[in-house]
């Protein structure tokens, strides 16, 4: 089993990117998000590529650790791809039975699909590895707090995200945990590829789901314990400020739209 421990978590550091301001980052990141998704062609993806690549580089994080840290979401990049695969047609038919058809059609829009998600996945895990899971909850509560005027929670939903960011890389380790514990105890797929796995998968999803809630419970009554609750100036934030990080970052995205927009209209 791959090492997960590293999902969720921070990366120390003190590049550019970790000193952006939390609330500028988290924006920056959804505006990258905007421009993967603009991007029509494979040409986009790989500009979107070339500059995720050098945003890990600039923020001293290994590539191959990021790759790594996003491992455990690699089941949705598969389930969407195989569905564009089957439910896409057009083209050369390479393989047909049944209702079952695969076309040249359906496998050029899962590799495409299958990239762009995990240029997605990558991009987001930059944000969660150079940024402090506090600093994300308050940025996410800060920009919600002008939607507070029409009843919109933004520190309960704040508070959420927080506690689930926070459960990410523990449930990573207990999963990495159960999962040695059971290979320890003889747990294998010897009784073929179905029946094996449907026991091994049992074996991990209980006790792991019952490790889960236990610490959920504790998480629950620290916080009783501790009096929480939310209210007025829980935000420890200064006033956004755009600072010079932010602006050479606007640029950079802009100069990022421009390129990927211009690939849109390479003749392929």
């Amino acid at each position: 089993m791959p090492e997960i421990a590293m999902f969720g978590k921070y990366w120390p550091g003190s590049s550019p990117i970790h000193r952006m301001d939390p609330r500028a980052k988290l924006l920056l990141s959804l505006a990258v998000m905007v421009i993967i998704f603009v991007a029509q062609t494979f040409w986009g993806l790989a500009v979107c590529a070339v500059f995720t690549a050098a945003l890990f580089i600039i923020a001293k994080i290994p590539l191959a650790k990021a790759v790594r840290s996003i491992a455990p979401l690699a089941f949705i990049l598969v389930f969407t791809a195989l569905l564009n695969v089957f439910f896409v047609q057009g083209g050369t038919v390479y393989f047909e039975w049944w209702i079952i058809r695969i076309s040249e059609a359906g496998l050029v829009q899962a590799a495409f699909i299958a990239v762009r998600l995990f240029l997605l996945l990558l991009s987001m895990s930059l944000l969660t590895l150079t940024t402090a899971t506090l600093d994300i909850t308050d940025a996410f509560e800060y920009l919600l707090k002008p939607f507070a005027r029409i009843g919109v929670p933004a520190h309960e939903l704040s508070m959420i995200m927080g506690i689930a960011l926070r459960f990410l890389p523990q449930f990573a380790s207990e999963l990495q945990t159960v999962y040695r514990a059971q290979i320890s105890r003889g747990a294998t797929f010897s009784q073929g590829p179905f029946k094996g796995g449907v026991r091994m998968l049992t074996s991990l999803m209980i006790p792991l789901f019952t490790s889960a809630f236990r610490h959920a419970e504790t998480l629950s009554l620290a916080m009783d314990a501790r009096c929480y609750h939310g209210g007025p100036g829980r935000t420890r934030l200064k006033p956004l400020r755009y600072g010079p990080l932010d602006r050479n970052a606007v640029v950079v995205l802009a100069f990022m739209l421009a390129a990927v927009f211009a690939t849109n209209f390479i003749p392929h």
